[in-house]
């Protein structure tokens, strides 16, 4: 699943990241640790730089974990800023419930697992989430860059050695991947839609339920 952001792009994105290099994966931090991630982006991107052999595997690794500790900072700045209405505000409630129950639990940890877990694990939560509740920046920071690191690392040795094998299978079956991930992203935005108008009109039911009935 994490490597299916490749799928989409598999010819632009070939291109682009071997002209941007690690540079590049710095740029792709800063957006898949926002509000607006690429989910499975930076994994294919570091697995394909490290193939390319254009510069050691070690160095794919280091640069994508500068654009994520970058990105994730900006993220844990926003809830630091805004305190625990951020929350409500940024993410759906129930995902932020989640989150904020997580992170009281285990703190530190639950950083470090989200920042080492592969798609559809979402990290923003958990970054608003550290900010939101004040988490000491440094522990934050070392929890992110370990999770992060680990990651990072492994996918760029596994791009250093497999990584042709990978671009060759990725490109003997572009197009029913290509329309798989369509129609689940198709799937997903109707779902959204659908939750989105269902607590819209709950939140209307409740505004109507609450005004003062006439004498």
């Amino acid at each position: 699943m994490h490597l299916l952001a490749a799928v989409v792009v598999k010819k632009t994105l070939m291109h682009l990241v071997r002209r941007l290099g690690g540079p590049g994966l710095i740029a792709l931090g800063l957006i898949d640790n926002s509000f607006i991630p690429l989910p499975g982006g930076m994994d294919a991107a570091t697995i394909l730089l490290a193939a390319a052999h254009h510069e050691p595997w070690g160095y794919y690794a280091i640069m994508a974990l500068i654009g994520s500790l970058i990105g994730g900072y900006l993220t844990y700045r926003i809830g630091l800023r805004g305190g625990e209405e951020t929350l409500d505000k940024k993410l759906p409630k129930k995902r932020a419930e989640q989150a904020n129950r997580i992170f009281k639990r285990y703190g530190f940890w639950s950083v470090v697992v989200t920042a080492i877990s592969p798609p559809p694990v979402p990290i923003v939560p958990t970054l608003i989430v550290a900010g939101a509740l004040k988490y000491p920046p440094v522990k934050f920071l070392t929890a992110l860059a370990l999770g992060r690191g680990a990651r990072y690392t492994l996918l760029a040795y596994l791009g250093h050695r497999y990584g042709h094998h990978i671009v060759g299978w990725l490109s003997r079956y572009y197009q029913p991947l290509l329309y798989a991930l369509i129609a689940l992203g198709v799937a997903g935005a109707l779902v959204a839609l659908y939750y989105w108008r269902r607590q819209r009109k709950n939140k209307n039911g409740s505004a109507s339920g609450q005004l003062p009935s006439a004498a």
